[in-house]
């Protein structure tokens, strides 16, 4: 088989992706917004080779030139949408803010090891050229052009549109979205254009959610609960599936296998995973496939403790999923093999809000006996709890970081802010299914030069399993 860069960006399927070489490096977005440091946000490279001195050691840090950005998710300027075509190279990074609705073009190609600032995109250039604000999600399309979809307009209430980027030049082109027609709110994305379809999902009103969660904002429509259906040919939105006023649906995948018709997305208030999928009229539905039942609690936000799903991956052979409990602490594993019943088969504790001797009180819970004990890791108590997920092209590494967002840190694990997150590894049984915590493996971000970051979404120079899209 070609090398990846002999052949144009990517891999030609997604098995051929789990036959790539193993990461060494992996560049994290760190955050300063809300946690009291006046400095800029900047972007982390950390060292996972096992056979290298520097292992699990921050080896570079590219700072923004501005303040409170609030980088968060991060994606590639090509992928393996444009396999075969060799114009193309995966060398630049990019990195929009969800507060300040900045745009950073990082160069990754010149040195991989130390990138540098390429570009940066004005917020106003987003302004008036889509009318769109708070950029979120990028994926990299087959045609060379960059989308991001993003939470709202510039006034700070919700619009789910996406901004369009020269794959070039970086200059914004424009909206991708055509028509009048236009969902309420934005957040995450996934296309698959051999059934013709873009499928986005919903956070919540950007004003709302800038400093905490309110649960009143709940019943005022400010947070979401739609999968919007979008034709990708003509770029009008068509359809919305309503997964219920509670639900807040975020991460969505669908199955890395281009033929198939079916996903999940994870709901991060209700705690439940859904299956979407094509009917047999064309149009698409969702079926909740996993749930995880809630906790009695005092000394919470609520008298009952959502799981808070925050984030979900699957496998590139399509054969297990995974998502996090930010607020329960755990990270699951489960068979896939059958898509409408997805099997538990691994799950382990990595702090969380439920630990025995923590301010939270369990009353009542479905699925422990006992609360977990703190996670503990080369003396470190960590605070906060599972959230961003990478997996290694073969499957068989988890990457976690546990913080969600600085304002709604700040509410809900003030220890986060004050020590910082960290990054930890997880090892998979791919053959039997099943976690284990790799003990000689941990960031801690709360030792950084200038104080403790909030580290967020995590990438690999040659793409992964939630930035590459077969078409």
């Amino acid at each position: 088989m070609a090398e990846c860069g002999e052949c144009g960006p990517g891999y030609k399927t997604p098995l051929d992706a789990m036959k790539g070489p193993r990461e060494k490096i992996i560049y994290l977005p760190c955050i300063y917004r809300n946690t009291g440091i006046n400095k800029p946000d900047y972007l982390a490279t950390v060292d996972v080779d096992p056979e290298s001195p520097c292992y699990s050691q921050v080896i570079h840090r590219l700072p923004m030139p501005n303040v409170n950005d609030e980088l968060h998710h991060s994606g590639w300027n090509t992928c393996s949408s444009s396999f075969g075509d060799v114009s193309k190279k995966r060398n630049r990074l990019i990195l929009p803010s969800l507060i300040s609705s900045r745009i950073y073009v990082v160069d990754v190609g010149t040195d991989m090891r130390a990138p540098r600032l390429y570009k940066a995109i004005e917020p106003v250039e987003v302004y008036w050229k889509c009318n769109l604000a708070n950029p979120h999600t990028t994926h990299c399309l087959g045609n060379g052009e960059i989308m991001i979809s993003s939470l709202g307009e510039p006034s700070g209430n919700g619009k789910g549109g996406f901004i369009l980027l020269d794959g070039k030049t970086f200059e914004v082109k424009g909206n991708w979205e055509k028509g009048n027609k236009i969902p309420a709110l934005g957040y995450d994305f996934w296309y698959q254009p051999r059934h013709n379809v873009l499928l986005s999902t919903e956070w919540g009103v950007p004003k709302y959610i800038a400093d905490g969660f309110n649960p009143a904002d709940l019943t005022k429509g400010r947070y979401g609960r739609y999968i919007n259906v979008w034709d990708w040919t003509t770029h009008a939105f068509i359809q919305a599936i309503d997964l219920g006023e509670d639900s807040i649906p975020l991460e969505i995948r669908f199955l890395h296998n281009p033929d198939a018709a079916e996903g999940y997305v994870g709901c991060a208030l209700s705690s439940a995973i859904h299956r979407f999928y094509k009917t047999d009229k064309g149009t698409w539905a969702a079926e909740k496939v996993i749930q995880v039942p809630n906790k009695k609690v005092e000394g919470w936000l609520l008298p009952e403790m959502p799981g808070i799903i925050s984030d979900i991956l699957i496998s590139l052979d399509d054969r297990f999923l995974y998502f996090n409990n930010w607020i329960h602490g755990d990270l699951r594993q489960y068979d896939i093999s059958n898509t409408r019943k997805p099997k538990l088969v691994g799950q382990v504790f990595l702090g969380g809000s439920i630990i025995r001797g923590g301010p939270v009180t369990v009353l009542e819970d479905p699925e422990l006996q006992c609360p977990p004990e703190p996670f503990v890791i080369k003396g470190k108590k960590v605070a906060g709890g599972p959230q961003m997920i990478q997996l290694s092209l073969d499957g068989k590494r988890l990457y976690i970081t546990t913080s969600l967002y600085s304002g709604w840190d700040k509410q809900f694990y003030p220890d986060l802010i004050r020590e910082g997150s960290v990054m930890l590894q997880v090892n998979v049984d791919t053959v039997r299914g099943g976690l284990t915590v790799n003990e000689d493996f941990l960031v801690d971000f709360g030792k950084e030069p200038h104080g403790p970051a909030l580290a967020h979404e995590m990438r690999y120079p040659g793409g992964d399993c939630t930035s590459d899209i077969w078409v």
